[in-house]
């Protein structure tokens, strides 16, 4: 089956071979996602806020993997 690796724009991708997301074949694993941008921690001491971001990025990796 081909494996399809879902990019997140990390610069993890290069370094370590990390992937937000990667499909082989009707599966669609997630892992490592956090609220980080920019090197910043999105909604410090507000966990409510930052697993909106996260869940907003799983989403996304999702959909760019055809789930």
């Amino acid at each position: 089956m081909k494996r399809i690796n879902i990019p997140s724009g990390s610069e993890y991708e290069e370094l370590v071979g990390y992937s937000r997301a990667v499909r082989v074949g009707n599966v669609i694993e997630v892992a490592g996602t956090t609220s980080m941008k920019d090197g910043k921690v999105r909604g410090l001491g507000e966990p409510y806020y930052q697993v909106k971001i996260i869940l907003k990025k799983i989403e996304q990796a999702l959909v760019d993997a055809g789930g």
